[in-house]
């Protein structure tokens, strides 16, 4: 008789794979189809044509990934700056009015983007930020930062104010402090929100088309037109070229993790 255990986790993986392989199949049969209607459960015909256009130089594919990706990066290294001072600040003092300051920062979660998207746009006219990298960057803020701050919040919230007090009286300088006692502890909640704040940024369309005016390319861009009306074949394609680009950064950034977390394990001597 089987382990009861044992059961229920292939019960769960297999779960997990209708849950989120299951819907891949459709995708990468239709990336490979062509003609392929309804109510034809597998596609008449196949061909790579849809794979060829998108792989190919003349699609912009690569240069919209590699604006998708610095965009995506930039956004994330500036929500750090920002959430990890934020998080401080609204865990470990009491001010007044901190609960309209949260419900400002985390307003982005709840207000639809449009609205918001609006003002920025008329606001980045009179500046000139519009059609620019810079601009989407700065746009692609809002809706990414909370998600950066509450993860922050939630490791702010664990770490012991005595831990830096010690260290102080070892006699270890605010500097050394922070990146001896707090950003280790900080790292998991960090790379957590930074995970987020990538794929929110690589997905975003409507900010990314009205601010950047369709001078700024990314993936999203690419895509759109051929899901609403276009190729099917070809939206299958950039679908799961997106969805590998996700996987691929968050990976990336979980080895990443582990590797530096292995290192300073060597590095006091811990197995």
């Amino acid at each position: 008789m089987k382990n009861p255990r044992h059961l229920l986790s292939s019960a769960l993986f297999l779960l997990l794979f209708i849950v989120i392989g299951l819907p891949f199949i459709p995708l990468i049969l239709s990336s490979v189809s062509f003609g392929w209607q309804w109510p034809n459960v597998l596609p008449e015909s196949f061909s790579f044509r849809a794979w060829e256009y998108v792989l190919a130089g003349s699609s912009g594919t690569w240069q919209a990934v590699g604006v998708s990706l610095l965009i995506a990066f930039i956004v994330t290294a500036v929500n750090i700056l920002l959430a990890v001072p934020a998080a401080n600040a609204l865990v470990r003092n009491h001010l007044r009015g901190k609960w309209l300051i949260e419900a400002i920062i985390f307003a982005p979660i709840i207000i639809p983007p449009f609205v918001a998207v609006i003002g920025i746009h008329l606001t980045f006219l009179r500046l000139g930020l519009t059609e620019t990298i810079l601009g989407v960057v700065l746009a692609h803020i809002s809706p990414t930062l909370p998600y950066m701050v509450r993860a922050v919040m939630i490791s702010y919230n664990t770490l012991s104010v005595e831990w830096e007090n010690q260290a102080r009286m070892l006699g270890a300088r605010p500097i050394s402090r922070f990146i001896h006692v707090v950003l280790p502890h900080l790292l998991p909640g960090i790379a957590a929100g930074a995970s987020l704040s990538i794929l929110i940024s690589l997905s975003q369309y409507l900010i990314t088309f009205i601010i950047g005016s369709g001078q700024v390319v990314t993936l999203p861009i690419l895509l759109f037109p051929f899901i609403s009306g276009g190729d099917p074949a070809v939206a299958s394609v950039y679908s799961l070229l997106y969805a590998g680009i996700a996987i691929l950064t968050l990976l990336g950034m979980d080895i990443a993790l582990k590797k530096y977390y292995q290192n300073k394990n060597a590095a006091t001597g811990k197995g």
